[in-house]
C-alpha cells in the first residue's frame, strides 16, 4: 500500500503554489506510506540550462567543491544548490551527459536523481511531512509534479527505493503495485542500453517507459505500451517535461481518484489528497477507468 500525488497546473498564477499544494496532498496520505517519501517538480526552463539533482549519504563530504570539480571539467560556469541530502546543480543544456559522469567520477558516493530542463527530484526515508520540511518542498514553484508515499512490501527502506524513479531527461514515474514480469522486462531492456540503480519492479516500469519516448513513442502511446507488455497490478503516474500522464492495469484494485477544473488536474489514491486544492467543490471527479490512458500535455 502507498500513497501517490500528482498536479498538473493550467492556470499560471498557482505555480507559486505548486510545492506547497503538492506538499499538503503528500503528507495526506502518510498513512498509505509512512517510511520514506519523494516528490518531483517540473520548474520553468531557463533557456540553454539544465538541472542536475544528486543525494549523498555523506553531504558534508561530497558537496563541498563539487561545483568548482564540475566545472574544471566541463570548462563552463556550474553553479551548486544544497538541500540537506541533496544538491542540484545548474549548467548548460548540452552539457548535461558529461556532467552527471564528471560529478559521479568525482564523488563516487552520489546517486544522480534527476537531470533534465525542467525535472527536480527530492526523496528520503522518513515521514512525508519530515521529508517535505527538510527539502522545503512547500516553498518550490512550478507547472506540475507527482509525490509518492512509500510503505515497502517487496524491497528494503532505502532512499534509492524510494520513488520517483527517473530513467530519462525530464522523466520521472511513481507506482501503486506490483509488477510480476519486472526481471524479464528488466533483462530486456539492459540489451536495449537501458541502465539500472536499484531491483525494485517501479525502476523498470520508468525505465520501460523511458525506452518507449527515446525510441520516438508518444507519452500517450508509452502508458498504452505498458498495458501490452507489464504484468501485474499497478497504478502510475507519470512526469514528463511538458505533461502528466496516468494509467491503471486491466483489473483497477489499486485506488485512485482524479480532478479537473479551468486551473488544475490533480490525481490522489485517495479523494482526501485532493480535498483541500483551491475549488475542489466545482471539479468534475472521477475514477479512472481500468485500462485507459489519461494525459495531459502542454
Amino acid at each position: 500500500m502507498c500513497g501517490i500525488v500528482g498536479l498538473f497546473l493550467k492556470d499560471a498564477s498557482l505555480e507559486p503554489r505548486l510545492g506547497a499544494l503538492l506538499t499538503d496532498m503528500l503528507v495526506t496520505m502518510t498513512d498509505r506510506g509512512p517510511d520514506s517519501a519523494g516528490i518531483a517538480i517540473y520548474g520553468r526552463p531557463e533557456a540553454g540550462r539544465a538541472r542536475l539533482t544528486l543525494q549523498s549519504a555523506d553531504p558534508e563530504s561530497d558537496f563541498p567543491g563539487l561545483a568548482d570539480a564540475v566545472s574544471r571539467a566541463l570548462g563552463c560556469e556550474v553553479s551548486l544548490r544544497v538541500k540537506d541530502t541533496h544538491a542540484l546543480l545548474e549548467l548548460p543544456a548540452d552539457r548535461l551527459d558529461a556532467a552527471r559522469e564528471a560529478a559521479l567520477g568525482a564523488r563516487p558516493g552520489l546517486k544522480a536523481m534527476s537531470a533534465g530542463e525542467r525535472i527536480e527530484i527530492y526523496k528520503e526515508v522518513g515521514l512525508p511531512r519530515d521529508v517535505a520540511r527538510r527539502f522545503g518542498l512547500a516553498d518550490m514553484a512550478g507547472t506540475h509534479g507527482i509525490g509518492h508515499t512509500r510503505m515497502a512490501t517487496e524491497s528494503a527502506v532505502t532512499t534509492m527505493g524510494a520513488h520517483p524513479f527517473s530513467t530519462g531527461p525530464d522523466q520521472c514515474l511513481v507506482h501503486n503495485g506490483s509488477l510480476s514480469n519486472h526481471n524479464s522486462v528488466r533483462r530486456e531492456l539492459r540489451r536495449k542500453g537501458m541502465a539500472f540503480e536499484t531491483e525494485n519492479d517501479t525502476e523498470v516500469a520508468a525505465a520501460f517507459i523511458s525506452e518507449q519516448m527515446q525510441a520516438g513513442e508518444s507519452l500517450g502511446d508509452a502508458l498504452e505500451a505498458t498495458l501490452k507488455d507489464l504484468d501485474g497490478f499497478f497504478t502510475f503516474v507519470v512526469g514528463s517535461r511538458d505533461g502528466f500522464g496516468v494509467v491503471r492495469d486491466p483489473i483497477a484494485c489499486k485506488p485512485a481518484v482524479m480532478a479537473e477544473t479551468e486551473r488544475y488536474v490533480a490525481f490522489g489514491s485517495e479523494y482526501r489528497a485532493l480535498a483541500t486544492l483551491p475549488g475542489i467543490e466545482a471539479a468534475r471527479v472521477w475514477e479512472p477507468e481500468p485500462a485507459t490512458v489519461y494525459f495531459w500535455e502542454r
